[in-house]
């Protein structure tokens, strides 16, 4: 952990271009010195980027950078501080405790404008964040967060009320080549060296869009290979990136690496009912000592977002497996893990009621809020009620069924249809239900 040393005097520094240590591997060495040499994100940072925006106008509010490994998240914190000639400290959530956080805090009371970044801030405990919260309300502090995960769901929601949340994208093909290439151009030992890239397949693959993996993999294929002896040039080719990459990249990284590919497998195969496959790779994370609830938690999303209706028991099983491993946590929580993959890799499958309030959604998104039908409004008042709030409302309890065929959509809607159900057993018996109640209206 580090606070960094712009606080060693009372006196506001003026922020100093980013100096990689001896002996920094090619990720660090080659990390920008400026947001002109900044690959990506040109959302956020592009002319019209809304970052870019704070920037021209000479401020930045607290922000949270949400986003993969290897995509820039700490490198932009530190960018924008200088941009701006702000003092930046920094701490990682991992290494720091409270004492941390205060002890930071105070310093930064001495040069006000200070721009704390926090790395993994998903991490942090509430207590830290507490200790966090008022220097961020009053000022003394501009925090920048960087998480990999939804924040959502790992930060607390104090914080996320405080801060702006932007979203780093993965970087594209050519941003990555470019990277290499400028690399092999520009690095101070590279470049001493004759290198010729003859496929980009292996290295992009095996990186995964993680450009801090990717320059240190394309340094680890070139000091590993030997040049022709003829020409002295080194050639980087797929098969040869795919050698040394197994005998030197790990197997499995909780924080980046193959974590999301793991994920995504793991969750691809129960939404495909495949429960072996799941199992397999639910084993590798655990194995890899990923967070027992980080799992749980997708399992919770899995049971709503592709079981849904065709099986409502399984977001009611997902609920208690998830509380069932907070409280206990590993080893034995890979049996109740076990147990609800198999469950929900074995249920009939269904995203109608997922994809319904997408639809809906993106129908208010683009239309805006339709008036509410009058005979559903609430009259809590005299006047709402002479006004006709709830007049003609039919009490559905009060008809046989207990139903009362009438309009609930707003006018201009009526007949709008989101929910489509899935063809499986429970909710083709819905839709009949559907069919009856409804006739033609909603095309059941």
């Amino acid at each position: 952990m580090s606070t960094g040393s712009l606080f060693d005097s009372d006196s506001t520094p003026a922020p100093q271009p980013y100096a990689p240590r001896s002996g920094a591997p090619l990720a660090e060495r080659m990390r920008p010195q400026t947001l002109a040499d900044y690959a990506g994100q040109q959302h956020l940072i592009g002319p019209e980027g809304v970052l870019r925006r704070y920037l021209n106008a000479g401020r930045l509010p607290s922000l949270i950078l949400w986003g993969p490994p290897g995509v820039g998240k700490t490198t932009l914190a530190n960018l924008l501080a200088q941009e701006l000639g702000k003092p930046f400290a920094s701490l990682s959530a991992v290494n720091a405790g409270v004492k941390d956080v205060r002890e930071v805090i105070e310093r930064a009371k001495k040069q006000r404008g200070t721009v704390l970044f926090i790395d993994e801030i998903h991490r942090f405990s509430k207590s830290q964040q507490d200790a966090l919260l008022g220097a961020v309300e009053q000022g003394i502090v501009t925090l920048i967060g960087a998480t990999t995960e939804n924040p959502s769901f790992e930060v607390i929601p104090a914080v996320l009320s405080r801060a702006q949340v932007y979203v780093l994208e993965s970087l594209g093909k050519d941003i990555l080549t470019g990277l290499v290439d400028k690399a092999l151009a520009e690095d101070k030992v590279l470049k001493q060296k004759k290198v010729r890239v003859q496929d980009y397949n292996a290295l992009l693959t095996i990186s995964g869009g993680d450009a801090r993996k990717l320059l240190n993999l394309l340094e680890i294929v070139v000091e590993a290979s030997r040049p022709d002896a003829t020409t002295g040039e080194i050639v980087i080719t797929d098969e040869g990136v795919q050698q040394l990459a197994q005998q030197h990249l790990a197997r499995y990284d909780k924080g980046g690496e193959m974590h999301y590919d793991v994920i995504s497998a793991f969750i691809k195969s129960i939404r495909g009912s495949d429960p072996n496959a799941a199992l397999y790779y639910l084993a590798v994370m655990l194995e890899g000592g990923e967070d027992v609830k980080f799992i749980a938690r997708r399992l919770l999303i899995l049971a709503s977002e592709d079981v849904g209706l065709a099986n409502p028991n399984a977001l009611m099983l997902a609920q208690s497996c998830f509380q069932a491993v907070t409280v206990i946590g590993m080893p034995e929580s890979d049996i109740i893990l076990g147990q609800t993959v198999v469950y929900l890799a074995t249920s009939p499958k269904s995203n109608a009621s997922y994809k319904a309030i997408r639809e809906a959604r993106a129908l208010v998104r683009q239309q805006g809020v339709q008036p509410v039908p009058i005979p559903l409004r609430n009259a809590p008042t005299k006047l709402m009620k002479e006004l006709g709030y709830g007049n003609q409302y039919q009490y559905s309890h009060d008809y046989p069924g207990n139903f009362a065929y009438q309009e609930f959509m707003p006018e201009a809607l009526s007949g709008t249809t989101f929910y489509h159900p899935g063809q499986n057993p429970a909710e083709i018996k819905a839709q009949e239900r559907l069919r009856q109640l409804w006739g033609e209206k909603y095309g059941y």
